[in-house]
């Protein structure tokens, strides 16, 4: 089982460990899909060290027919991780703006690239600033890291793999909000429902306001009622893979290290026609 302590870390423990003589990494990865960008919010105050990262641009490849926010390049990441000071075997904490979604999302990247000291700041800039914390708009100079991208070392499904999952090899998750799943109503992408085969569980089911994570034991019974056993394999997907991300880091808390992401999602599933969707309540195998 994964612990709580290699993946969260409370604001008070990570002031803490900021005063220490050896300091984790700090990257701040506030995003929105849409409105203003995250490098506003960073250049207003953030957390002291902390260096900004673009989840469009550096956490992720171009958009195109693998999704909105597909695998980035290797060396491209790597190159941008080195950059951010982002150094072999040292810690990295990773933070947003509180919802939780795009630090997920960077925590899965790193962790994907092989550098598993990562954790995400739990509650991201609000809770750091609730606790009574100092931010700063003072942009640090991080020395270069010597980080080595080395891809491959979380599960990732593609469309096929995503398409066995969901008719029956296991379970795939879809964690959008209800309407979309159904198919009732798409705003984002050019076609509305859900890869067949496929459970909802929208995202609020297993995170609470702020982008909080309940205790592991009551992660374990969500998802149990949404049908994630230890025996089947579980995956999950979301419009672009960001959201989904979220979900994989419940699953880890929740015990299921093995759990896969569907990078692509919704965004890269509909990108070829020929792919069937399903609408309504049921996954509609």
């Amino acid at each position: 089982m994964s612990g709580t302590d290699d993946l969260l870390v409370e604001p008070d423990r990570l002031a803490a460990e900021l005063d220490s003589a050896d300091p984790p990494t700090l990257l701040d990865v506030r995003w929105r899909l849409v409105g203003p960008p995250g490098r506003d919010d960073y250049a207003v105050g953030h957390l002291p060290g902390a260096i900004f990262v673009d989840l469009d641009t550096a956490l992720c490849g171009p958009p195109g027919a693998a999704g909105r926010h597909p695998l980035p390049d290797p060396a491209a990441l790597q190159a941008t991780l080195r950059a951010a000071g982002v150094r072999a075997g040292h810690p990295v904490v990773v933070y947003d703006g509180g919802d939780g979604m795009a630090a997920a999302r960077a925590w899965w990247t790193l962790r994907w690239a092989g550098h598993r000291q990562v954790r995400l700041l739990h509650g991201g800039y609000p809770a750091w600033a609730a606790a009574g914390l100092p931010g700063t708009a003072e942009v640090p100079q991080p020395e270069p890291g010597d980080v080595t991208v080395r891809p491959g070392a979380l599960p990732v499904l593609d469309a096929a793999a995503a398409a066995r999952l969901a008719a029956g090899d296991g379970l795939l998750l879809d964690v959008r909000a209800a309407p979309r799943y159904r198919g009732e109503t798409e705003p984002i992408d050019p076609v509305a429902g859900h890869v067949p085969g496929a459970a909802n569980l929208p995202a609020p089911e297993y995170v609470g306001p702020g982008g909080r994570f309940p205790a592991a034991e009551a992660l374990r019974a969500r998802f149990a009622a949404a049908g994630v056993t230890d025996e089947r394999p579980v995956g999950a997907y979301c419009g672009s893979g960001v959201t989904a991300a979220q979900a994989v880091l419940a699953l880890h808390l929740a015990g299921r290290p093995d759990a896969a992401l569907y990078v692509g999602s919704w965004s890269s599933w509909v990108a070829d026609p020929a792919r069937p969707v399903a609408t309504g309540p049921t996954p509609g195998v």
